[in-house]
């Protein structure tokens, strides 16, 4: 299978098996993707029709090339990777995600987690809790030596002191059983201080900063309960918290040296021109940004709808453009979802199989109950165990397990199968109500991106080469 399309001045083709990417002339995408329908006599015929000017040696030619593609396997290539999702395989624990807090100091408009609580009772974890869960993570880690720990909430800062003992607590562990510990923190930023930044550059792999961006924009959606700013002071955007949090972030950020760390953005129906948002953050200095189409269930005011996917596309597209004017101008920034690796990327397992949802990766919460991933945190008939008995759904954590891009109807003959994995199980079943199906909406949201995407890796090289 491959897939054509146009994008600004670029005409591509990829050959979806094996991932090549081809830049090509106008001609030369027309002779492609007529092959592939018409077959090679009829796509000679049509080519010659519709480019009188070419000669039959230039268009006997132009197929040569096409012929040599294919039988290097890098135009229409076979799909092999069904064999290895067929193979039996081990899943060892490699990452949890520990919701040290039930609990947060605001009050998101579109937070999938209500106001931190998961629609349950506010709870922090406690110092036991977490070394259990981190007893637990090595123990069913089988021989893999890295290990991911992110902190999450509610909003984790609210239980700081917790947090700071547990890495130290996982940190005495390396000694002893040889494994590693990478560590992120997700957070609201209104709490970070000295403090904070201080330990978060000396333990912290990576840090997400939620800021959603222009003042207007995150302060229409990221308010502090009763409407107050932090300690009582009213600030210049009485409902939000941009201008207490900007500060915040910038502090830290500049103490990381600029890396480290990605400003983590959510969009809603109410700033579909988000793209606005992200040049807004960029000029605010940072850039590592992400985007994301906020988790809401169908119905719910803030949802995205089908109907809103041209602006959408047409968003992406000028968030392409303006990535590659600025980068042109030596004052580029990365985006989350435009970011691939060509040459090396996700080995051809997690490809096919996704993040390991409720297999290699779990959520704790509070009380030490696992779930598949903190979006199912709270949804009673997800619960997969607890951090002393272990895992004892077998028959969930099994689903999940063969759950990928084989599994699924709707992605075996899907171009961009192998980069999103199947995508989002969890969207997928708040969406289509079975994880083994798909959330169509962010399907055509990630198609799209993975097209601006490539694109921009074609100009980078180009850029390289000129």
């Amino acid at each position: 299978m491959i897939h054509c399309y146009k994008l600004f001045d670029y005409y591509i083709v990829l050959d979806s098996a094996s991932g090549s990417i081809h830049k090509v002339d106008d001609v030369s995408y027309d002779a492609i993707c007529l092959y592939e329908k018409e077959g090679y006599e009829r796509a000679r015929q049509q080519i010659a029709e519709s480019y009188p000017d070419l000669s039959d040696g230039d268009i006997s030619g132009l197929f040569a090339e096409i012929l040599q593609l294919e039988s290097q396997g890098r135009l229409f290539s076979r799909d092999e990777f069904g064999k290895v999702a067929e193979q039996p395989r081990q899943n060892p624990l490699k990452a949890l995600c520990l919701n040290v807090s039930h609990m947060c100091n605001m009050r998101c408009s579109y937070c999938f987690a209500g106001s931190g609580d998961y629609g349950g009772e506010e709870k922090l974890m406690t110092l036991d809790t977490g070394r259990r869960a981190i007893d637990f993570l090595i123990e069913n880690s089988g021989e893999r030596l890295t290990l991911d720990v992110d902190f999450f909430g509610g909003e984790p800062l609210l239980n700081w002191d917790v947090v700071k003992q547990i890495v130290h607590y996982a940190r005495s562990r390396e000694l002893e059983t040889g494994k590693k510990f990478r560590f992120t923190l997700t957070t609201n930023c209104l709490l970070i201080d000295d403090d904070v930044i201080e330990f978060t550059n000396l333990h912290m792999h990576n840090v997400v900063l939620s800021l959603d961006g222009r003042p207007e924009v995150n302060d229409a959606v990221r308010k502090l309960p009763g409407g107050a700013t932090q300690g009582g002071n009213v600030g210049k955007h009485r409902d939000g918290s941009y201008s207490l949090i900007v500060p915040k972030i910038k502090a830290l950020v500049e103490a990381r040296g600029g890396k480290g760390y990605y400003i983590r953005s959510t969009f809603t129906r109410d700033n579909l021109d988000f793209t606005s948002d992200i040049q807004h953050i960029a000029d605010l200095g940072f850039t590592e940004l992400s985007m994301e189409p906020a988790v809401a269930k169908q119905g719910a005011p803030q949802a995205l709808k089908k109907s809103d996917l041209p602006e959408l596309f047409r968003q992406y597209e000028l968030l392409a453009a303006e990535m590659l004017r600025r980068n042109k101008e030596g004052r580029g920034f990365t985006f989350y979802h435009y970011k691939l690796d060509l040459a090396g990327g996700p080995c051809v397992y997690k490809r096919i199989a996704g993040c390991g949802v409720g297999s290699e990766y779990l959520a704790v919460t509070p009380d030490g109950t696992l779930y598949p991933c903190h979006q199912f945190v709270g949804d009673e008939s997800f619960k997969m165990g607890d951090i002393l008995r272990g895992l004892i759904n077998r028959r969930l954590r099994d689903e999940f397990a063969g759950c990928g891009i084989y599994s699924r109807e709707s992605c075996k003959n899907c171009w961009a199968r192998m980069y999103c994995s199947g995508g989002c199980a969890a969207n997928a079943y708040y969406a289509a109500g079975s994880i083994d199906s798909v959330h169509e909406l962010g399907c055509e949201l990630f198609k799209k991106r993975m097209e601006c995407a490539i694109v921009l890796k074609v100009a980078e090289a180009l850029q390289k080469t000129s």
